[in-house]
């Protein structure tokens, strides 16, 4: 299972609770799109995930800069995904950005709201925040492989509720 999270703005810890603590403990991969705030902060999701790879929000300092890029592409059975944390013009850029890095999908953070927009050029998701809602549900994103290819995923709830379903298949 991929999980996906984001927007955690924690100065002292990962404040992983309930369901996306143990979908985190249960990953092959977990992927988170920014905003972790404090270094020690992204040292305790490494130490939660058997595998993690993140890039920095705009609320990172320099030394998480210095330790995680600002995009990445990630790749999670057969789908390309490029992670950001953000990118200004909204879902245009956003899609535009995924088209330039070869991807099948976007995920990305920053507005604290989850959701999945499988309608425009390219799929976008978007887990929220785990931690910090911002007037939204907290929440994060779990993927799984499917049988005949591509992805099933759901958006969570902290609690374990799923509230959106979605699937992603890579264009052949």
């Amino acid at each position: 299972m991929l999980v996906v999270v984001s927007d955690t703005h924690s100065t002292d810890g990962h404040r992983l609770t309930n369901r996306t603590l143990d979908a985190v403990r249960e990953a092959d991969l977990v992927v988170h799109a920014g905003d972790f705030m404090r270094e020690s902060v992204l040292d305790a999701f490494i130490d939660e995930a058997d595998s993690f790879l993140a890039v920095y929000g705009n609320n990172d300092g320099s030394e998480i800069r210095d330790r995680v890029p600002a995009a990445r592409n990630v790749t999670y059975g057969g789908v390309e995904f490029a992670v950001t944390h953000t990118r200004r013009g909204g879902n245009t850029a956003l899609s535009m950005f995924g088209r330039e890095r070869g991807a099948d999908a976007v995920i990305f953070g920053h507005s604290h709201r989850p959701g999945f927009h499988g309608t425009g050029a390219i799929p976008l998701l978007n887990p929220g925040s785990h931690a910090q809602p911002r007037g939204n549900r907290k929440a994060h994103a779990e993927l799984e492989e499917l049988p005949d290819g591509g992805l099933r995923g759901r958006l969570v709830t902290v609690d374990g509720d799923t509230f959106e379903t979605f699937r992603i298949v890579p264009d052949e």
